[in-house]
């Protein structure tokens, strides 16, 4: 059985109703019908096929799931699809370029900053952001700008050291 939401225009089956989105994931335009309740790290992994963005906690504590969203490091387990509509986000998959890795990425290598390698994309998302707000970051402001994101493997010591060793090689 179909139907149509007014309100919306948009059709839906058996009780769905999906909203027509417009997302830039990693400089590439997407255009999808979601239902309202998807959340982006979902619209990622399972629309866009897009892995790298892990589901940890879906509580927004552990920031595995960071993306940077319209230059903004943000929970993608706390957002919905709908929320970014019209926005830029981008993910661990669309750091490297030219199959050269990000200085980022190659800190994490370089520096071990990684054991399990769960919680690193988050992290090297929000080291991102701090980059750009903070090219040369103190190791304070390093450590502020990842709290929001936890290792339960690392000791974040090496985690410091592979975004020091990105702010060294830009």
């Amino acid at each position: 059985m179909f139907f149509l939401d007014l309100r919306t225009g948009a059709i839906g089956k058996e009780g769905v109703v999906k909203r027509q989105i417009q997302i830039t994931v990693n400089g590439k335009r997407h255009e999808d019908q979601v239902e309202p309740r998807l959340l982006l790290v979902h619209y990622l992994r399972e629309v866009l096929g897009l892995t790298g963005t892990h589901v940890g906690c879906e509580t927004s504590i552990c920031g595995a799931c960071t993306v940077v969203l319209d230059g903004k490091a943000v929970k993608s387990c706390t957002l919905f699809a709908v929320q970014a509509d019209g926005g830029a986000v981008l993910t661990i998959e669309g750091l490297a370029k030219d199959g050269k890795l990000h200085p980022l990425q190659e800190g994490f290598w370089e520096e071990h900053g990684l054991q399990c390698g769960y919680c690193t994309p988050g992290m090297i998302l929000a080291a991102h952001q701090l980059l750009q707000r903070h090219p040369k970051p103190t190791e304070q402001q390093i450590r502020r700008g990842l709290e929001g994101n936890l290792c339960r493997c690392t000791g974040y010591e090496n985690i410091i050291r592979a975004v020091q060793h990105a702010t060294a090689k830009r």
